[in-house]
């Protein structure tokens, strides 16, 4: 039996990675851009909720679209974590599982809307939530070596240059394809404009698995001994104890997704108070892809700069002026800058939100905190666009908007008070 030399491999990774650190962010930033340009024409703030309102008003049912796009992604996380981290190549993860877990149920959604829409519209709209948990859960299993495939090919300096240049060029071309994707709502009787929109969505998030297939990783072994899955959760309130940076983290957390609970909604909210049709109210899809745009960019460098606390207060306040404006809006070109605004905080807030867990620990535990940091807050992003829903079924859609501002506030103090920046924390320790 072999035996490892962990420092001759870590070494010889290191040595590898500064070798091709500008071929994979160059292939890492495609994959971002194909993402970005296919999801736009299947967007889960936009279009998917015009989609669903086809069949039902039912706001909990539609506020059910936000819960599934964020729990499953965050909630299988955790038990895959220590699979992750005893895995030599992340990449085994990230894109062998990927193709099956993530790019084909979008295929199948817009086969479903081909076979459904205009005959069974029941069974339409199960297969819609039956192919999102699909996409979503299946991000979710993945999720831990997608990140876990970065945090290893890019130094920490480099981190937020890529998920900002990714993100930033994705909103770009995420602006070409919400605007195409508004040309073909408006061109297309209904269910045919969709039916185009979800194959291209598949087409082009296919595309982009490729590039991601292209990232060059090279193998380090962990050198932290396999532990069944039992004792491993076990360890995990042992490790919300002993760092308590990191857990008063998740609890700012926590409250953050709480205050998205209006987002999914907002869509449905302008159509229905104005009148507005599928491919007016698609327009906002664009808006909000400008708002990332404009804002990635620029927080990703802020981010490496300053840290992703900063960051992840900034879109917080974005996100409590999103949540109000929506509430005191008096015509629908309101709207723009709202989504521009909620295109902002969600750009941020994605490079953020997984940046930053990365750096609370050493890289033999980083599969572990990345788990809990994505599972914990997903069991509450699953019920926020449920509680966001029932909150609107009873008092309307402006009572959410506030209820989302009042989380966010909360979200906003626990940050600035309890959080430490684990950067400063690191160098204290």
């Amino acid at each position: 039996m072999s035996t490892i030399d962990y420092e001759a491999e870590e070494n010889s990774c290191q040595a590898e990675v500064a070798r091709h650190l500008h071929w994979n962010m160059t292939v890492n930033v495609l994959d971002g851009v194909f993402v970005r340009f296919g999801m736009s024409f299947a967007a889960t703030a936009t279009i998917l909720p015009l989609y669903a309102r086809h069949f039902t008003d039912n706001a909990v049912l539609i506020g059910l679209i936000a819960a599934i796009s964020a729990a499953g992604f965050y909630l299988p996380q955790l038990p895959t974590a220590d699979y992750v981290r005893r895995q030599p190549l992340k990449k085994r993860v990230a894109v062998n599982m990927g193709f099956f877990a993530e790019r084909l149920p979008v295929l199948v959604l817009a086969a479903s809307t081909v076979l459904f829409a205009a005959r069974v519209p029941g069974l339409a709209l199960l297969s819609l939530f039956v192919a999102l948990s699909w996409q979503h859960l299946g991000a979710g299993l993945t999720g831990v070596g997608y990140l876990e495939l970065l945090a290893k090919v890019f130094p920490v300096q480099y981190r937020g240059r890529l998920l900002g240049t990714a993100s930033s060029a994705g909103a770009v071309t995420g602006m070409v394809g919400a605007s195409l994707a508004a040309a073909v709502l408006r061109r297309y009787p209904f269910p045919t404009n969709f039916a185009l929109c979800f194959a291209v969505a598949s087409l082009f998030t296919v595309l982009a698995w490729g590039w991601l297939a292209l990232t060059r990783e090279p193998p380090l072994h962990s050198r932290a001994p396999a532990v069944p899955f039992n004792r491993f959760l076990a360890h995990l309130p042992q490790v919300l104890r002993s760092d308590r940076n990191f857990a008063h983290y998740l609890v700012a957390r926590v409250a953050c997704v709480l205050s998205h609970m209006g987002l999914g909604f907002l869509t449905v909210y302008a159509a229905n108070r104005w009148g507005l049709d599928d491919a007016q109210a698609g327009l906002y899809g664009l808006t909000l892809l400008v708002g990332q745009a404009a804002a990635n960019l620029m927080l990703g460098s802020l981010a490496d700069r300053r840290g992703h606390k900063l960051v992840l207060e900034i879109t917080l306040v974005l996100g409590i002026l999103a949540m109000l404006s929506a509430v005191l809006a008096p015509a629908p070109v309101w709207i723009y800058a709202i989504f521009a605004a909620v295109g902002a905080m969600e750009g941020g807030a994605r490079i953020s939100a997984i940046a930053i867990a990365m750096e609370f620990s050493s890289p033999d535990d980083r599969p572990t905190y990345l788990g809990l940091a994505n599972t914990i807050p997903g069991l509450f992003s699953a019920i926020a666009p449920v509680i966001g829903g029932a909150i609107a079924s009873v008092a309307g859609y402006r009572a959410a908007f506030l209820a989302a501002a009042a989380c966010g506030m909360a979200a906003l103090a626990l940050m600035r008070t309890i959080v430490r920046e684990p950067r400063r924390q690191a160098r204290a320790d």
